[in-house]
């Protein structure tokens, strides 16, 4: 887990904006204030359950900061592949998607910034502007070559830590060329290279340069990628992948310091903009979330031949959350 936290926060004044990612990898909790400036953030892994993750963000929240803290948050948002569940849960008041959320907190943190790279856990993202609008975005969820699941793996497997695979990279004196087009043949290439005797720093460089080739040959085949160019996500932190961005594109590639955190920053900054364009009063729960109760469960409505699969999560007194799986809308709730 990562937390950050402005002290001066507790004995300040003013309203709060909540945001919260919620993806397949890793959860991220990030609260601004009326400047944008983050005063609180947390990132810990998901672990395959998006309900306790977004509950435990809430007990470091209570724990990190004062119950005043709390009555000041004005607007929350949710983001991520569990938005809509992070929405009812919390009774947030927008949900958008990572594309929208990203490019806010990019042009934020780089005005005038025209190109996103965005690798996370499990999937890839290119978004690109034009006078501060979105222009064009591709995105790829299907293939996980090149996230950081993928990356995870290869680190466990060659008993490096993910941490030192860019320094790695950095030493590497030959080239070696890895297929990057699919895990599994990435993965077996990597095995017949080590048993070749090459170097794991020329192996990992060569699988970093394989998977930015496979980025920018999938995601952006047909598309001019013009500075400036912010590189987001959890890869981000891997400067090994950064270079070879940067040798591959021929420009420089920008990471900011919140890299890990511009999804929630982002949609907390949107959130914002909703209340205070609606001047509608936050729903918010409030940081008991954390100690709440709630069951999951599921159902085939059998009122057609489509036969929906339905989520429908519920409180531990019944009281139903959200459901949602209907194509007709005859569940949603």
């Amino acid at each position: 887990m990562i937390t950050i936290c402005d002290k001066s926060v507790r004995n300040g004044s003013g309203n709060l904006y909540l945001g919260i990612d919620v993806g397949s990898v890793s959860t991220k909790f990030a609260i601004i204030d009326d400047k944008s400036n983050l005063v609180f953030a947390s990132w810990e892994r998901t672990q395959g359950s998006p309900i306790l993750s977004v509950q435990h963000g809430f007990k470091v929240l209570r724990t990190a900061l004062d119950a005043g803290v709390e009555t000041r948050i004005s607007a929350v948002g949710t983001t991520g592949s569990a938005r809509y569940l992070t929405k009812s849960l919390v009774r947030a008041d927008i949900a958008k998607t990572e594309i929208i959320a990203h490019a806010v907190a990019a042009s934020h943190y780089v005005p005038g910034v025209r190109t996103i790279i965005e690798i996370g856990g499990q999937d890839s993202k290119l978004i690109l502007l034009r006078d501060g609008i979105i222009s064009e975005f591709a995105m790829n969820s299907i293939c996980a070559a090149g996230t950081g699941s993928f990356l995870d793996h290869q680190a466990n497997r060659l008993g490096i830590p993910i941490e030192e695979f860019g320094e790695y990279a950095a030493r590497s004196t030959v080239d070696v060329v890895i297929a990057g087009r699919c895990t599994v043949f990435a993965e077996t290439d990597m095995v017949h290279k080590q048993q070749m005797g090459y170097l794991p720093q020329d192996i990992i460089n060569g699988l970093c340069n394989s998977l930015v080739r496979n980025y920018l040959n999938n995601l952006a085949k047909g598309k001019k990628l013009e500075p400036p160019i912010v590189f987001q996500g959890g890869v981000a932190a891997n400067s090994g992948i950064r270079r070879s961005l940067e040798r591959q594109i021929g420009h420089p590639v920008f990471v900011h310091d919140y890299f890990l955190m511009m999804g929630a920053i982002g949609v907390a900054m949107l959130a914002r903009e909703h209340v205070a364009r609606t001047g509608i009063k936050t729903h918010f729960e409030g940081f008991n979330i954390g100690d709440m109760e709630f069951v999951t469960r599921g159902f085939n409505c059998v009122d057609c031949p489509n036969r929906c699969e339905i989520t429908c999560v519920e409180r531990s007194n019944g009281e139903i959350i959200a459901r949602w799986g209907d194509r007709c809308g005859k569940w949603a709730a």
